[in-house]
Parts: C-alpha cells; structure tokens; sequence
C-alpha cells in the first residue's frame, strides 16, 4: 500500500476552552507573588483550535456550477483569520465571513515581500466524505516558508484543526465531481508598519478557500514549453525550496512570453549545463532508459533551488512502491534528454503540482528546435503517456 492516504475530516469539534475552577483561595501576599512569576515566565501564544471563534455570514453566496469555475476567481463564503504580535504571539483564531483585510500603506509586506502561502485540495469522496490530501504536509512546508522568511512560527496540528473546521463549515463549496476540489489557499504575512528593513514584530495569517475544476481548459491534455535560459527562477542558497510570493511574480512575464509564441508553460533550466529544475510552477519528472539499458523515472533532488512538493513526494512513493523502474531524484539536463530523444530512449515527460496533479508534456522548445516528447506508442491520439496517466489515475 502506499504510504500516504487523504485524511476524513471528523464530523464534531470542539470551539470552547474549559478553563479550571479553583475552590481554594490562597493568601493575597502569595497570590501577588505567584502572579509576577507567572507574567516574567509567560511565553507568547500559540495557536490554540479549542479557542477558535467563528462568526457566520448572514448572506450566504449563490453557488457556481461547476462547468462555470475558473481556478482562483471564486471564493467560499468564510475565511480564517489569526493575528500575531511579537509580545502576546497568536491571537485566537477565527472564522468570519469573508471580506478585505485592512492594512496600513508601510505594512512591510507591501515593500519586502515579506508574504509566504500554501495550495491545497480538499475533495469529496465516492461517499460524499470530506478529505483533504496529506495536509500535514503543507503546514510542515508552511512553517519552513516562514521561518525563512523570519515570520512567526506555529503548531501545525493546531492549525490544521482550524482549518478542518472551516472545511466543514464550507462543505457545501466542495465539488462532488471527479477532478473538481475546494482549492485552499493558507498566507501568511508579515504586517509591522515599518520602512526599516528587519524582522517583523506583527503579521496576519489567514485562510480563503476557492471550487475549483481543472487547471487548464483543456483538462488532462500534453502541454508544450519554452525552456527559458535568459532568465533564472531559482539559485543555489535562494528561496527556490520556499513557497513565497517572491519566487513567482517574476515568472509571469516570461510565461506570457512563452503564450504568445504558443506555449502554454517556461521549463527553468539552469546553469552552463542547462539543468531541469522546474515546469512553469510544477515540479518535472523524466521517463527515460538510461545509458546502462534500465528504465529510469528521474526529478531534479531537492537541493534547495526547487520545491518540496507535495505531488512531487507522492508520485516517488507510489513509484517505488510499484517497484517496476528505477526511481531516482538527481540531477538532469536537457543535454540528457536530448540525447536520449535522439537514440529512442526517453519515453514521456510530465510536470507535477497541487493544482494541476499531473500535466503530460508533449513539446520542449529548445534552443531554436522544438523537440516532440513521446507520447503512448501504443495509440497515437491519446494525450499522455501509459505511466503518466498511471499515476494521474491513481492520484485521483
């Protein structure tokens, strides 16, 4: 079996903290004492699911047929919010309807990109149960955006429990179809009114939640790239391995770029040796027969310029679970793949993401050659390769 599994979201929960009774009054000298004690070794709050607080939408939202959603432009009706200081730590979370946030114009997220996020999916199974796939895995990656980017630190148990209780809250908002999910959209940033650049003593932490269908309008259908070698996403000892905001605006003006000659995504290469890093925002993976005639799945390792995703870890253990080809995380260039197009080795290509699961490649453009990758020998129409469609399958 494999090693992961999507998690049902228990049907109670509890919103209220039991605080203790005392029915013995100590003297007021030694009261006084032990409440100076307890204020000089108080530590700041963490975030704590049994004080969330949740304020319902008086109007709730008309719900979009689910022929009609796009990715990321609808949302539920709900948000969770929890703000920290760096004296009192986390505030208690709470659910309320959702709406703007209100920030002062010196906030430093507006001017350091102080601002990480996670992606997620929660889906309805063939029962109706709700699931979300291996959360604890966003919330560890979550944690690790932040840290880096000397935002506050969190339990992630506790914040996952929130956030259960703002799926159940928008159960209606999940979509019941194959392919369709609830996207989830964890940001933290940071909110100290400050020019000064340092770290932040204030920050936000909120969740939103959008129905989405498909990534791309053509569904599960081989896409063609523009590999990029004029300009870089990520560098060794950068934030590459880090989900921030940082590591994605630049990208979108060389993804028009690449629309606009007729591709739908940029393959990042790196280095003298053109290095496969990354698929537009998707993690890459090469089917190939290598130089020593055994058929290799191979990903760039996470060395720190690509991230850890979630769909990536997936495919590896399934993959070696299957225990039918060699399974390696090392290093790969174009040089590679070229070559083994050429002497009939390489066998299909596919990027990998939360919002997209699994996406066929069918065209590399590169340098001045667009370089047809296989597809399924075995039927000329399909639109992706038999192990690719294997793990898409099996994913969903």
């Amino acid at each position: 079996m494999s090693a992961f599994v999507s998690k049902r979201l228990f049907t109670t929960v509890s919103t209220k903290s039991i605080l203790p009774h005392y029915t013995k009054r100590l003297p007021f000298n030694l009261q006084q004492s032990l409440f100076k004690s307890t204020l000089a070794d108080a530590k700041p709050a963490d975030i704590n699911h049994r004080r969330l607080q949740v304020k319902l939408s008086e109007v709730l939202k008309p719900l979009i047929p689910s022929k009609d959603l796009v990715f990321g432009r609808n949302f539920t009706d709900h948000m969770l919010t929890i703000v920290w200081n760096s004296k009192d730590g986390w505030s208690d979370p709470i659910i309320q309807p959702y709406g703007k946030i209100s920030l002062e114009p010196s906030s430093m997220v507006f001017h350091y990109s102080f601002e990480c996020f996670e992606g997620l999916k929660a889906y309805k199974d063939k029962n109706g149960k709700l699931r979300l796939f291996r959360p604890d895995m966003n919330m560890k990656r979550l944690r690790r955006s932040a840290a880096r980017l000397t935002l506050p630190e969190f339990n992630e148990d506790e914040l996952l429990e929130c956030l259960k209780t703002l799926i159940r809250l928008e159960e209606r908002w999940v979509p019941a179809e194959r392919g369709f999910s609830l996207y989830i959209r964890p940001t933290l940033i940071g909110t100290q009114a400050s020019l000064g650049i340092g770290p932040n003593s204030r920050a936000i932490l909120f969740i939103i939640c959008s129905p989405a269908g498909p990534y791309y309008k053509t569904g599960f259908s081989a896409v063609k790239l523009l590999s990029t070698v004029e300009n870089v996403r990520a560098w060794p000892g950068g934030t590459g391995d880090s989900k921030i905001g940082g590591n994605y605006s630049p990208c979108v003006k060389p993804q028009i770029e690449a629309a606009e000659k007729g591709y739908q995504q940029n393959l990042w290469l790196f280095g003298p040796d053109d290095e496969i890093t990354e698929v537009g925002t998707m993690n890459c993976f090469v089917l190939l027969d290598n130089k020593h005639g055994e058929t290799e799945l191979v990903t760039p390792p996470l060395d720190g310029t690509i991230l850890a995703g979630v769909t990536r870890d997936s495919i590896l253990q399934l993959a070696r679970t299957w225990n039918e080809f060699k399974v390696s995380e090392r290093k790969i260039t174009m040089h590679e793949v070229v070559n083994a197009l050429k002497e009939g080795r390489l066998r299909e290509m596919f990027g990998s993401g939360t919002a997209c699961i699994v996406t066929p490649i069918k065209v590399i453009h590169y340098r001045g050659e667009d370089l047809k990758v296989p597809l399924d020998p075995n039927d000329p129409s399909s639109n992706a390769g038999p192990v690719t469609r294997r793990i898409s399958d099996t994913i969903m």
